[in-house]
């Protein structure tokens, strides 16, 4: 028989939480009625170079497909929809989900967030997984109207390299593969100003990368802030959070709202305000959960144990940087660096190594590096258990995370895993997962 926890914190709802509301629904908004104020729409990756094509205008609008497939994964009627549309026109199940919902929309050619599915005028992104390129491609080729696609390659190797003397990570860039990523994008920088007709503004491009990088820097402050107990923020309220991140890292907007979510964050931890009024154990997750089924973050609050975070929450904005004795820290910003942009060139290397930096990213190069940086968020973010996702929607993310597991389990860490896709309702069992769930919170002392 189940006994109520008592509360051992105070609690207190965010003050900004309907800001983020409005601020997201808003980019869908913008999107969809762009061409009716006479702007420019482009559609690609999440944890993109958004910056870039900031410089064709202050009237540039884009969708990024991740978070749109994320969107159409919580609607699960929709969903399903999408799924049927993709398998009818003949793309198997395997492929990445978010992929599949955002092609199963435009085959339906219904918007997420009504009427009909609004088409960008170019496709721009990055191929870093085995998706990425292929993605818009095929969206161009269903679309019929021969829309130019932008990719930019930028596999470039190995970005960290382990110190064998102290067991840290350190950075050691491929120069030549640095270069090589700026030199494509400079090329497509003359290519759309062929297209669209316009003239490309440097400033704009400067202001927009400021902005990428006081954002990226932001969230990584909010993120570190979580490491205090009791946790400020829960995973489930993070996800809604950290999502402008991947709708437009270039935005001012967006960095001003992450500076005022700072600020209140850091408040609570100085009143000790909790997410969770009973939190007695806290956990972390890898990477993106089935957002049909976000209710498995709120079922382990019922143990007095709150999620704090994840490789992929934290990460995904490139906000980390790996200090000498091994901890995790904000990736400082520009003027932290003392860098001031003054040429288009400049400004593209840089971007291009942040780019290739990331660390979630590099998990597709390094395996043994998000080992690593799983290991450091669990021990400065004072995790009692890790709680991995077999998640056959994403085929990049997930590689070696069986490995990951074996690693982890090894150093003495509890795990739990659980089967499921990101954006497929299909491949989760939510009878089973909270099974799962129970055990692990057994094994944690908590009942």
């Amino acid at each position: 028989m189940a006994t109520e926890l008592k509360a051992k914190y105070p609690t207190a709802p965010l003050k900004c939480w309907a800001k983020v509301k409005e601020l997201r629904q808003k980019y869908y908004q913008d999107y969809a009625l762009a061409h009716e104020k006479g702007g420019i729409r482009w559609s690609g990756g999440a944890a993109n170079l958004e910056p870039v094509p900031a410089g064709l205008g202050r009237d540039v609008y884009m969708l990024t497909g991740e978070p749109y497939g994320a969107s159409i994964a919580y609607d699960r009627a929709f969903a399903a929809k999408c799924h049927a549309a993709a398998e009818q026109a003949g793309y198997p199940r395997d492929l990445c989900a978010y992929m599949r919902n955002y092609w199963g929309s435009k085959l339906l050619k219904t918007y997420a967030f009504g009427g009909p599915f609004p088409e960008p005028d170019f496709y721009w992104q990055f191929h870093l997984c085995c998706s990425h390129g292929k993605w818009y491609q095929e969206a161009a080729r269903i679309e019929g109207k021969g829309r130019p696609v932008f990719i930019t390659d930028v596999v470039v190797g190995p970005y960290f390299k382990r110190n064998e003397r102290t067991g840290h990570f350190y950075a050691d860039p491929n120069k030549n593969g640095i270069r090589y990523i700026a030199d494509q994008v400079h090329e497509h920088i003359e290519r759309l100003e062929k297209i669209t007709g316009r003239t490309y503004q440097d400033e704009l491009l400067f202001e927009a990368t400021e902005n990428y990088f006081n954002m990226t820097s932001l969230w990584a402050e909010i993120c570190i802030l979580n490491q205090a107990i009791p946790a400020p923020l829960d995973e489930k309220t993070i996800f809604s959070l950290y999502v402008l991140g991947a709708l437009n890292k270039s935005s001012k907007q967006y960095v001003d709202f992450y500076r005022e979510l700072r600020d209140e964050v850091q408040d609570r931890v100085s009143r000790g305000i909790a997410a969770l009024s009973t939190e007695r154990a806290r956990i972390m997750s890898d990477i993106q959960p089935p957002w049909g089924f976000l209710e498995i973050f709120r079922y382990i609050e019922q143990f007095g144990c709150v999620s704090v975070g994840s490789m992929y929450s934290i990460n995904l904005q490139f906000s980390l940087d790996i200090k000498e004795d091994g901890t995790l820290r904000p990736l400082p910003t520009l003027k932290e660096r003392g860098i001031e942009l003054k040429s288009r060139d400049q400004c593209l290397m840089l971007l291009a190594d942040h780019l290739a930096s990331n660390l979630w990213g590099q998990n597709m190069q390094e395996h043994t590096l998000k080992n690593y940086i799983m290991e450091k968020i669990y021990e400065q973010w004072h995790c009692n258990g890790i709680m991995i996702h077999y998640n056959r929607g994403c085929e990049g993310l997930s590689l070696n995370v069986a490995e990951n597991r074996l690693y982890l389990i090894e150093k003495g860490i509890p795990v739990v895993t659980y089967e499921g896709n990101m954006g497929d309702e299909r491949e989760f069992d939510l009878a089973e997962t909270l099974k799962r769930i129970d055990t692990f919170m057994e094994t944690l002392g908590l009942k």
